[in-house]
C-alpha cells in the first residue's frame, strides 16, 4: 500500500528527460521550460540546466541562456561542451547587438572556445567556433586568418572533410580564391555530403562561375533529389 501511494509521487518529481528533449526537438519551447524549471532552482541537476540553456538558445533568448550556461561552467569548469554552449551563447549576443558593446564579450568569448579546446583536443564544433571567430575578429582583438588556419589544420586532423571545409572558408575570406576552390573540391572527393556541395555551390556562385555552380548542383541533385535543389537549377539555368 505505501509503495502504491507513493511511487506515483516520486515519478511525477523526476524529470522526464527524453520527453523534454522530444519538445524540444518539436520547438514546443514554453511546456519544455515549464517541465525543467522545477529542476533548475538549485545546482544539483546539471542536465536539466544545460537543457533549459538549450531551450532558451532555440529561441534566441541569449541572455537566459548565458545565465543557464554560466551556472555549468561555474559547477563543472572542465567539462568541454558547457565551455562550448557557453562560448557560443556569449557569441551569438555578441553578433546581436552593437559593436561597442560586444568588444567587452569578445574576450570572455574566445576565452570559452579556447577552454574548450585544451579540454578536449577531438571537440570538432568548438574549433570551427574558432575558425570563424579568428576569420571575423579583426588583428587588433586577436583574430586574423593565420589564427583561424591554425585551428582549421587542427580540423583536418580530426576529420579531413572539417579541415578542408574550414581552409576552404579561410582561405576564401583571405581572398586566395584558387585555394578556397581547392579545398572545396576536396571536401566533395572526400565527404560528398550535401553541405560539402552546397560549399562548392556557394563559392561558383560568389565568383559569378554559373556554369561550375549549375554542374554541381545536378551531381548534388542525383545523390540527394529535392525540390530546393530543383529549383536552384531551375534559376540559374534562367541566368545562363
Amino acid at each position: 500500500m505505501i509503495l502504491l501511494i507513493f511511487l506515483p509521487l516520486v515519478g511525477f518529481g523526476q524529470l522526464d528527460q527524453k520527453l523534454v528533449r522530444t519538445l524540444i526537438e518539436k520547438k514546443e519551447f514554453s511546456r519544455a521550460e515549464k517541465l525543467l524549471l522545477p529542476h533548475t532552482d538549485g545546482f544539483e541537476d546539471l542536465e536539466a540546466i544545460e537543457l533549459l540553456g538549450d531551450v532558451y538558445g532555440h529561441q534566441k533568448e541569449w541572455d537566459k541562456a548565458i545565465t543557464e550556461y554560466e551556472k555549468l561552467v561555474e559547477i563543472r569548469p572542465n567539462i568541454a561542451n558547457y565551455q562550448y554552449k557557453y562560448g557560443g551563447a556569449l557569441g551569438m549576443k555578441a553578433i546581436s547587438i552593437n559593436k561597442i558593446r560586444a568588444l567587452a564579450i569578445i574576450g570572455d568569448v574566445e576565452e570559452a572556445f579556447l577552454k574548450a579546446a585544451s579540454l578536449d583536443p577531438t571537440h570538432i564544433d568548438t574549433r570551427w567556433a574558432l575558425v570563424e571567430l579568428y576569420v571575423k575578429l579583426p588583428i587588433i582583438l586577436g583574430g586574423g586568418l593565420d589564427n583561424a588556419m591554425q585551428y582549421a589544420i587542427q580540423l583536418e586532423e580530426l576529420s579531413l572533410v572539417d579541415g578542408y571545409l574550414a581552409k576552404g572558408f579561410v582561405y576564401f575570406n583571405g581572398e586566395d580564391f584558387g585555394l578556397a576552390e581547392t579545398y572545396y573540391k576536396r571536401a566533395v572527393v572526400v565527404g560528398g555530403s550535401l553541405t560539402c556541395y552546397k560549399k562548392l555551390i556557394e563559392f561558383y556562385m560568389s565568383q559569378g562561375e554559373l556554369e561550375k555552380a549549375l554542374k554541381n548542383l545536378q551531381e548534388a541533385y542525383f545523390k540527394y533529389p529535392s525540390e530546393a535543389l530543383l529549383s536552384q537549377i531551375a534559376e540559374i539555368e534562367q541566368k545562363m
